[in-house]
C-alpha cells in the first residue's frame, strides 16, 4: 500500500511563526499601542499592557526577534517601535477582521469615553483613520482627487491639490503613493501610502489635529475643521 504523499508548503513555517508572535494578548496589546507611529518605552508598553517589566521585556525580546519590532537602546532605557510600514498594515488588516463588534464592552465610562474618541479621529501609524480618516478619504474621492474604483490611486488632480496645498509627497521610496487600509472601526477602507502620511504629518504639524490622552486619538481642532472645510468641503459639524 503507497503511503499518502504530502506536499510541503515552503512558507508554512515561517507564517506558522509569524501566527505565534501575534498570537498572545500581551503582545498584540503591544503592536496595537504602537500603531501610533511613535517610540515608546519598554516600562510604558509595560504600564499600558498591565503586564511586569521582566515579562514584558520576554515578549519585546520574542517581537524584535521575529522581525515585527525595531528596537534601539539610550543608557537603561528600552524603545521600541513597529518595524515599518508593512507591519504597521498587518496588525491595522487584522484587527479589521476582528472589528469593533466583537470587542469586549468597555468597563466604565472612562473606557467607553477613550473607545468614542478613537472612532471619531485617531492615527493608524502613519496615517489618519477612524471617522475623521474615512470623511477624508470621501470627500477626496468625491472631488475627483483620488480613485477607489479601480483601487486606491491618486489622481493628477490628486497630486496637484497636494503641491497646491503645499504637502509634500515623498516619491523616491518604494511605497505606494496610496493605498487602501481598511479601518477596523467603519469597517471601510481609508487612505494610507505616501499620500496618507504626508497627510497625517501636515494635520498634526500645522494644529488641524491634536493628539488627545495616551492612545491613539486625535481630535480635529477648530484651525482644522476650517482648513478641512475649505480645501475639501467636509461639514465641520461631522468632525467635531
Amino acid at each position: 500500500m503507497l503511503g499518502c504523499m504530502t506536499t510541503r508548503e515552503p512558507q508554512a513555517p515561517q507564517l506558522a511563526r509569524l501566527a505565534g508572535l501575534i498570537a498572545d494578548e500581551t503582545r498584540a496589546t503591544c503592536l496595537l499601542a504602537l500603531l501610533d507611529g511613535r517610540t515608546w518605552t519598554a516600562s510604558e508598553l509595560a504600564r499600558h499592557a498591565g503586564v511586569a517589566a521582566s515579562t514584558l521585556s520576554e515578549h519585546l525580546g520574542k517581537l524584535v526577534a521575529g522581525g515585527l519590532l525595531a528596537e534601539e537602546r539610550q543608557g537603561r532605557h528600552r524603545y521600541v517601535r513597529l518595524a515599518d510600514a508593512r507591519v504597521a498594515q498587518l496588525v491595522e488588516d487584522l484587527a479589521a477582521q476582528v472589528g469593533p463588534g466583537d470587542a469586549v464592552r468597555p468597563r466604565g465610562l472612562r473606557e467607553s469615553s477613550a473607545g468614542s474618541a478613537m472612532a471619531r479621529g485617531r492615527t493608524c501609524y502613519d496615517h489618519l483613520a477612524g471617522r475623521l480618516g474615512i470623511a477624508i478619504t470621501d470627500a477626496m474621492t468625491l472631488r475627483g482627487l483620488l480613485r477607489q474604483d479601480t483601487g486606491f490611486a491618486l489622481t493628477d488632480a490628486g497630486v496637484r491639490w497636494f503641491d497646491a496645498t503645499d504637502i509634500s509627497l515623498d516619491r523616491k521610496g518604494r511605497r505606494p503613493l496610496a493605498r487602501a487600509c481598511l479601518d477596523w472601526t467603519e469597517r471601510r477602507p481609508h487612505l494610507a501610502g505616501v499620500a496618507g502620511a504626508a497627510l497625517c504629518r501636515h494635520a498634526l504639524t500645522a494644529g488641524w489635529c491634536v493628539r488627545i490622552g495616551s492612545e491613539r486619538a486625535v481630535k480635529v481642532t477648530p484651525s482644522g475643521r476650517l482648513a478641512l472645510h475649505e480645501l475639501l468641503g467636509i461639514n465641520a459639524d461631522s468632525l467635531r
